[in-house]
């Protein structure tokens, strides 16, 4: 996609929202960045009064949503790309998760993404095409142990995405999904959310170690895989996936294998309870 000049991207306070919003303002791009408070965002504003347009949203607040994309592209006239970045992890068991812990983190992470793109749609056709960009993980394909939630929303719009990119292709409109793996950002070392752990889970409580900084940190640059995303746009046609990080990419390509292996074992399972031909 040629001249990609103006970004509307959710969630830009922190993480890969950040290190974009960064490096697509230095490059002199135009960037509507959502926010629920500007405190972390105040310099970028102060710095790029003209090409910054920082906007408060919610993404969980559908109406919210709505009125923000619908305002965004009525004052810009055109947007190039759509970034769906706001999102969080949740850490414990099933059983250790709240009625609350749930509903939010599916109202964030799946239903705020949907949203967004949804209300994007109308206008990304009306102007002849565009991008969406759905920042996954490579936990939208490899599922772990304390997880499960932050699972259910990533296989959840990854699915979604994908039936989307083939509905709107002919619009000239791209969806890439970004599986990241572990970085050194916001995502694992401040916003994550731990669950009320119980004792008969320890055997799952693993996560802990990983999510503090003196245990170790993430191999991934947030800043290059903010420029890896950037740089999907031009890249003809739209890469449904791209995976960022050597580790998640050999997690990733080995849970698919298992999983193909196991679907291959299943040959005379499914032909079992076909209706015969001809019947």
């Amino acid at each position: 996609m040629k001249n990609a000049n103006t970004w509307l991207i959710t969630g830009v306070s922190s993480g890969f929202g950040n290190e974009m919003t960064k490096q697509l303002l230095e490059a002199g791009k135009t960037v509507i960045g959502t926010v629920r408070n500007t405190k972390k965002v105040q310099s970028l504003i102060d710095q790029y009064p003209d090409t910054f347009d920082c906007v408060i949203l919610d993404v969980t607040d559908v109406p919210a949503v709505h009125r923000v994309i619908n305002e965004a592209f009525d004052r810009h006239g055109r947007i190039d790309v759509i970034v769906n970045n706001a999102g969080y992890g949740l850490f414990g068991a099933v059983e250790e998760l709240s009625d609350e812990d749930i509903d939010k983190i599916i109202a964030t992470n799946l239903t705020g993404s949907i949203q967004v793109i949804r209300t994007a749609l109308p206008h990304l056709r009306k102007q002849g095409g565009g991008r969406i960009i759905q920042v996954s993980s490579y936990g939208g394909q490899v599922a772990y142990a304390a997880n499960s939630l932050y699972h259910a929303t990533k296989f959840g719009i990854e699915g979604f995405c994908e039936s989307v990119a083939q509905e709107v292709a002919k619009f000239n409109i791209g969806v890439t999904i970004v599986e990241p793996g572990g970085a050194r950002t916001e995502f694992r070392y401040g916003s994550a959310h731990v669950a009320n752990l119980m004792p008969e889970y320890d055997h799952v409580h693993g996560f802990l170690d990983m999510l503090d900084p003196s245990k170790g940190l993430a191999t991934g640059d947030p800043a290059k895989m903010a420029a890896r995303m950037i740089e999907s746009v031009s890249i003809e046609p739209a890469p449904l996936r791209q995976v960022y990080g050597s580790q998640a990419l050999q997690a990733t390509i080995d849970r698919l294998e298992e999983r193909l292996a196991d679907y291959k074992t299943m040959t005379a399972l499914a032909a079992s309870t076909d209706i015969p031909e001809g019947e």
